[in-house]
């Protein structure tokens, strides 16, 4: 048996606005941007060189979803962002004014700092040690 987490999705405040976020700030790929009907699209994020998990950026309808706009995970650090060079991936962060919640740190298993995306929901910016996942 084969499987694999295709997409996670990331409730946004508005589209246009994470999609400068993620492809300007982040230097993520845009995939996919198919409008679904007046007022949703279909919005699929990548970062660069990634052959996995999509972020799917949907919009919030309602006052229950917007409630979780940048708090999905209760304060916790939501996703993790692996990169094959550190100091170059925290260096844009920084050029970009990404708010940075904990300095880079030499953990066991590999460097990492803390981020914000725009809406505060929290990221690990993370080089593994070794070559696990590169």
């Amino acid at each position: 048996m084969k499987q694999k987490i295709a997409h996670i999705t990331l409730v946004v405040d508005n589209y246009d606005d994470a999609i400068r976020f993620y492809t300007e700030k982040l230097h993520f790929t845009l995939i996919e941007d198919t409008p679904l009907s007046d007022n949703k699209r279909w919005v699929l994020v990548a970062p660069p060189g990634s052959d996995g998990t999509f972020l799917l950026l949907a919009q919030a309808v309602g006052e229950q979803q917007k409630s979780r706009i940048g708090n999905q995970t209760g304060g916790r650090v939501f996703l993790f962002l692996y990169t094959d060079d550190f100091e170059r991936d925290f260096q844009n962060l920084q050029d970009k004014g990404v708010k940075i919640v904990r300095q880079p740190v030499r953990e066991p298993y590999g460097t990492v700092a803390v981020f914000e995306d725009l809406y505060g929901n929290m990221w690990d910016l993370i080089q593994p040690a070794g070559s696990r996942y590169f």
